[in-house]
């Protein structure tokens, strides 16, 4: 039987405030890349829990205990895959800054119970809950202002090299999206959807 959850009701206007409002609290100094590892630790006081194995059993990088007090993530992605442990980690912390009424009241005990919970909902309000979490980790990762104004600096070189960007996603955009990753500790299918979502692609084309 499908559990029926009272989602938070964010746009993507309402979540950018919240990463904001968190970026200041949490990394008032705005050096890119955002240590999201750090924050988790020593500024939240989460624990960070590699689990070997956690993709292969429960088919996810990562999650989070129901008190909120730890994240569990895959022992491969943690050791081997830099960019996407990064972005596990930001995910992560939307569920517990978006959805602590909801994780706190599942009082699921371990990554078993977890699961089960997860199917317990509905589709609909589980692709909620990673639409608003992923929207939030890539909004920390990869702040807005940042994003304008790195994105600016490499397209200025790209014009000094007479390379056109008027097409949608073409060479010169695939350029400059992997160097916006390089700089932000992304991969580039973030730094893309940011660029179309922030409609700051659009300003050049």
């Amino acid at each position: 039987m499908e559990n029926d959850l009272e989602i938070p009701v964010f746009s993507y206007d309402d979540i950018k405030g919240i990463a904001t409002v968190f970026l200041n609290e949490y990394h008032s100094n705005s050096e890119i890349p955002v240590p999201i590892e750090e924050i988790i630790e020593f500024k939240m006081g989460k624990d960070i829990i590699p689990l070997p194995g956690l993709h292969q059993s429960f088919e996810v990088d990562g999650c989070t205990s129901s008190d909120l007090t730890s994240i569990y993530v895959d022992e491969f992605v943690y050791t081997s895959r830099p960019g996407r442990y990064r972005f596990t980690l930001a995910h992560e912390v939307g569920h517990i800054v978006l959805h602590k009424e909801i994780y706190q009241k599942a009082n699921f005990q371990d990554i078993k119970e977890w699961k089960g919970f997860i199917n317990s909902i509905s589709e609909k309000d589980h692709s909620w809950l990673e639409f608003q979490a992923y929207a939030f980790g890539g909004l920390i990762l990869v702040p807005h202002k940042h994003l304008e104004e790195v994105t600016q600096s490499y397209v200025n070189i790209v014009k000094k090299n007479k390379i056109s960007l008027k097409e949608k996603w073409d060479f010169a955009w695939d350029l400059v999206a992997a160097k916006l990753a390089k700089k932000f500790e992304v991969s580039t299918q973030i730094i893309e959807k940011r660029l179309d979502k922030d409609k700051i692609r659009e300003q050049y084309i």
